[in-house]
This record gives C-alpha cells, sequence and structure tokens, in this order.
C-alpha cells in the first residue's frame, strides 16, 4: 500500500496471519531519494565500491552492449587505462582483419565504437619481421656462394623505425590536422587503429617480395600499395570531407603521397639487392704484397 511519497511494506504469511504486529503502535516514515537516485543511474553517496574520484588523468569508462562499468574511472597511470585500448578477442581482431582485406562495409562503422590497438601493435610488428626475413632470404640467394653470407641487422632497426613511426606519427598528423579544421568526427584511437590495419597488406606482399625477379617486386609492391591506399581512402573520406571540400581534396591528397612514399621505401630499401641497407659493406682492396706474406709469416 502507498500513501503519498510513503512506501509501506507489510509481510503477511501464507495463512493470511499478520503475526504479532500491533496496529496501535506509532509507525515512524521517512523520507526516501531511492526513486530519483535509481531512475537517473547514480549510487547513492557512500554505496559506490572503491571507485577513484575523477582526475586530471582520467578518462571515464563507456558502457557497451556487452557490459562494463559505466562509472569507473580510468587513470593515465593505471594499467586499467591502457587495458581499455586492448578490449577484443582474438576473434575480433581476426574479423576486422578480414574485413581489411576484403572490404565490405565500412572499417569505422565496423569498430562500433570500440576501436583497439591490439591489432595494430601485432600487425605491425609481423610487418616488421616479415620485412627482415624477406631482405634477408633475398640477400642470400643474392650473394656469391663461395662467400658466407653476412647476416645485416641494420635491416631490422630500419624497418621498425619506418612501420612503427609511420603507424604512429601520420595518424596522429593527421588526426590534428582533422581537428584544426573543424572535423568533430575525428579520433585519435580510430586512426591510429585504421592505420594499422591497414599494414596488414604488407605482410604477404614482403613473402612474395622475395623473388628475385625484379619486375615482380615492384608488381607486389603497387598491389600493396594500391589495396592499402584505397583502404584508408574509402573509410577517412567521409570525415575528412567535414573540413571543406577544397580542404579534404588536399588532405586526402597528402594521404595518398605519403603511403606512395612509404611503398616506395619499401621497395628500395627492402625490396632489391642494390638497397642501401642490404647492399653488404664493402671490404677494402688487400695489399698482394700483405696476401703473399702473410702464410709464411704463420708458417716459417
Amino acid at each position: 500500500m502507498s500513501s503519498g511519497d510513503y512506501n509501506v511494506v507489510i509481510d503477511v504469511d501464507d495463512e493470511g496471519d499478520l503475526g504479532d504486529l500491533e496496529f496501535n503502535q506509532e509507525l515512524e516514515f521517512h523520507h526516501s531519494n531511492f526513486n530519483s537516485e535509481q531512475a537517473s543511474g547514480k549510487i547513492p553517496q557512500g554505496e559506490a565500491r572503491g571507485g577513484p574520484p575523477a582526475g586530471l588523468f582520467s578518462t571515464p569508462s563507456t558502457t557497451r552492449p556487452g557490459g562494463g562499468n559505466g562509472g569507473s574511472k580510468r587513470f593515465l597511470w593505471s594499467l586499467d587505462f591502457y587495458a581499455q585500448f586492448f578490449d577484443v578477442d582474438t576473434n575480433e581482431v581476426l574479423r576486422r582483419c578480414w574485413a581489411t582485406l576484403f572490404p565490405k562495409t565500412n572499417f569505422l562503422d565496423l569498430l562500433d565504437g570500440n576501436p583497439d590497438l591490439y591489432g595494430p601493435i601485432w600487425i605491425t610488428t609481423t610487418v616488421v619481421l616479415t620485412l627482415f626475413l624477406s631482405s634477408t632470404i633475398q640477400g642470400y640467394f643474392a650473394s656469391a656462394n663461395d662467400k658466407p653470407y653476412r647476416y645485416n641487422f641494420d635491416l631490422l632497426s630500419g624497418a621498425a623505425g619506418l612501420m612503427y613511426g609511420y603507424t604512429g606519427i601520420i595518424p596522429l598528423a593527421l588526426w590534428g590536422g582533422l581537428k584544426w579544421y573543424g572535423s568533430e568526427g575525428a579520433n585519435l584511437l580510430e586512426c591510429l587503429c585504421l592505420y594499422g590495419y591497414a599494414n596488414l597488406i604488407w605482410i604477404p606482399i614482403a613473402v612474395a617480395s622475395a623473388s628475385p625477379i625484379a619486375i615482380l617486386n615492384w608488381i607486389f609492391v603497387a598491389v600493396g600499395f594500391g589495396l592499402s591506399v584505397a583502404f584508408l581512402l574509402r573509410n577517412l573520406d567521409l570525415v575528412v570531407r567535414a573540413t571543406g571540400s577544397k580542404t579534404s581534396k588536399i588532405m586526402l591528397l597528402v594521404v595518398v603521397l605519403l603511403h606512395a612514399g612509404l611503398s616506395l621505401t619499401i621497395k628500395i630499401l627492402f625490396f632489391q639487392y642494390t638497397s642501401p641497407v642490404t647492399k653488404p659493406p664493402t671490404s677494402a682492396p688487400k695489399d698482394p704484397a700483405l696476401t703473399d706474406t702473410a702464410p709464411s709469416m704463420f708458417l716459417s
């Protein structure tokens, strides 16, 4: 039963007996704000379970259809802050990789508001290792058979600097440009995720480019450039278009030119024998006199 702003609950047993309840005793009623707090979704003061207060370097978590704590805060120095960028499972990463190679819908729509860094980091790392192995295999077959092959680990550091630098700096610059020109749909994490998954095409390209046939390597790199830049333009078009017609065309042209530069750099540094990185170090010409007298010195 209810009366005004009061809620009264009376416990009645199965036989309808009210027990020892005496109606002549005075009942005290207290005002409650339970219904208003429940409707607004707020947790009453003092009932929260240890959630940290909001701070300068904290970001509120968002409630997703799959669940989550809507009221918790994540600090920059806590692991929970970085864990939100890896909130995907293997099946979801594979689904996004498949959508990258065989796009049917907009990739940003596929993210459903949950961009990740798990896929981009592992994809870029795999590209770095694949470029190193492919270039090493290519250099091994290109070297003379009568000379021992020297592994050039500058290839590994060069591939890491190129791929990690491109995947990290270019999306950051793109996001800054979009924000500068007033694009409300620009999201830094989505830009990083987009460029990271765009690197996926370079894994099979790097494997195929271990071929010693130069014309095939050019074809493979051209295919990799075409597929990856088409993936980027398809997903960036709607976001960049918010900056205006002239500005959007310039920004998309810059995206194409920078990606073409990446493709040419990969081809020149890793997929040809005369590469300045893969070229073996030249040894100084030996003095014939020293060459002839050295064995006799040890034999005497």
